[in-house]
């Protein structure tokens, strides 16, 4: 699903600016990127097998209180 360097990120980057109301401002349209981004991440690290479980992540947060 990550778009490819030379075409998918302006076609994704059009279609979300298509989406948004004619009165968007800087603040909305940068949110807006940056969540798109921030998901593409994700996907990446998903397909990359970087993910960890809640129960991993738990114990992880309990074992640094310690």
């Amino acid at each position: 699903m990550t778009d490819s360097p030379t075409t998918g990120v302006k076609d994704a980057v059009s279609a979300i600016i298509q989406s948004l109301p004619d009165d968007v401002s800087w603040d909305e349209l940068q949110y807006h990127l940056y969540v798109r981004q921030q998901i593409e991440a994700g996907l990446a690290d998903s397909d990359a097998g970087r993910l960890i479980g809640s129960d991993e992540m738990r114990q992880r947060l309990i074992q640094k209180k310690s």
